[in-house]
């Protein structure tokens, strides 16, 4: 059956806050054991806090929009004092200096726990309304006004859960947030947000099981796909049984991140069959807690970088970076082994970059058939290492490498390929730096430390 939000009085002027109409259609769907409910075309609808429910599909025809309220006190689902220090806190450190984050926010856009069987769906348009949370603004990034902002999407514990063909935009904080879910389809989706606005990724399992992201165009600031284990939610267990395929991603952060949030186990991940395009990182492995990352195989990539800005992103067009570092002195950080990079062609400006702790606790990693042609594209300085964040200093000078390697052990890399354009090649001394390894080996040569 269809519930169509205009018979419950949705306007849909733009103008008109439609929130009530269009959450009583959702309980009355819900209610009667589920259905369809109806955001028909041509229209843009505008609602703060919305709980979608079980069995219910939310349904957006081509040419609905549904916006984001202009008043944050329309997004205080639980009525929390906002007046409060610790309900927001105000941005005065920039966020790529101090983001920690358990998961957990205070203000809600569309949300939904402990609930099975939910789809949004449909050709329309679901938009964050961005421009209302900016802070300080600057020409390569634009922080938000308070920390943590609303999420577009947050889903905790949803059983069967399927995305389909929306396009989600102008998200001001984790565009899909998704904690604890099992059984989760995201096929055909869009996500289109600002390429300078901070903290807005593009897809977040947390915790999460059995999930399936495919066919989808994602360009986001900060990251496009990036899997979480947050403290707020261990109880729910790993984050495993995922696999992405048939993607086209670009981010001024990583277009692929596991972590930095890592307090459980991520495994058994596959990732193929994708274009990463002018990302600040292709793939990143920031491990920072007491979790693990393992059994994850990567193939068939195309992966092109670029610097975006000297301070405002991690990462320094490395197309693969994979770090184990403690985020503060008294971590008990994690392990990443049984790792398998396979068939990818990278393109940018920056080498690969491999850092563990000082207990060496990154091995296992294979690379097979690794193309790395490092070409110039920006005039932002080539000389950083970053390994931000972690308990020191993560941002140091260096000369470019095509490769770099510290404490880690049993790193294969077979069929490797490196090269330097004329125009890069005045920025390196070593294009490959190996130190506090053991057991490197490239293209059948075993490798000293330099």
């Amino acid at each position: 059956m269809t519930y169509n939000v205009l018979d419950y009085g949705a306007v849909g002027d733009g103008a008109t806050n439609d929130a009530s109409a269009i959450q009583t259609a959702i309980d009355n769907c819900s209610r009667a054991g589920g259905g369809r409910v109806l955001l028909p075309g041509g229209k843009t609808y505008r609602s703060g806090s919305l709980v979608l429910k079980s069995n219910v599909e939310f349904h957006l025809e081509m040419g609905a929009v549904l916006k984001g309220s202009d008043f944050l006190e329309d997004y205080n689902l639980f009525h929390a004092d906002l007046s409060s220090p610790s309900a927001q806190t105000a941005v005065e450190i920039p966020t790529y200096e101090k983001c920690d984050y358990t998961g957990s926010p205070i203000l809600f856009f569309l949300y939904a726990k402990d609930c099975e069987n939910i789809s949004i769906t449909g050709l329309g348009t679901i938009d964050g309304n961005e421009e209302i949370f900016y802070g300080q603004v600057s020409p390569w990034h634009i922080d938000g006004s308070f920390y943590p902002r609303v999420p577009l999407l947050f889903l905790e514990n949803i059983n069967h859960l399927s995305i389909l063909h929306v396009t989600l935009t102008g998200s001001a904080f984790w565009t899909t947030h998704m904690i604890g879910c099992n059984d989760v389809l995201i096929d055909g989706v869009r996500i289109l947000n600002n390429l300078r606005l901070a903290n807005c990724d593009g897809i977040d399992p947390d915790h999460c099981k059995n999930v399936r992201i495919a066919n989808c165009h994602i360009e986001t600031a900060d990251d496009c796909i990036v899997f979480k284990n947050t403290a707020s939610a261990v109880h729910y267990g790993p984050c495993e049984n995922i696999a992405v395929t048939n993607c086209t991603l670009m981010s001024t952060s990583a277009a692929i991140k596991f972590g930095t949030e890592s307090e459980s186990p991520f495994r058994n991940i596959l990732i193929q069959n994708c274009n990463i395009n002018r990302s600040n990182r292709g793939i990143s492995l920031q491990l920072r807690d007491q979790g693990c990352i393992e059994n994850v195989t990567f193939s068939n990539l195309n992966i092109e970088t670029r610097l975006f800005s000297k301070d405002h992103w991690w990462g320094k067009a490395e197309p693969i970076a994979i770090t184990a570092l403690r985020r503060k002195n008294d971590t008990n950080v994690g392990y990443i082994r049984n790792i398998r990079f396979q068939n990818i062609n990278c393109t940018g400006e920056n080498g690969i970059l491999i850092h563990g702790d000082t207990c060496n606790n990154i091995h296992n990693i294979n690379f097979d058939g690794i193309t790395v042609r490092l070409r110039k594209k920006t005039d932002w300085p080539k000389n950083y290492i970053d390994l931000r964040p972690c308990a020191e200093s993560g941002l140091f000078t260096d000369s470019l490498h095509g490769l770099y390697i510290r404490h880690a052990d049993r790193i294969s890399l077979r069929d490797f390929s490196l090269e330097f354009s004329e125009d890069m090649a005045c920025y390196t001394q070593q294009p490959i730096s190996i130190g506090q390894c053991e057991d490197i080996v490239i293209n059948g040569e075993t490798q000293e430390g330099n």
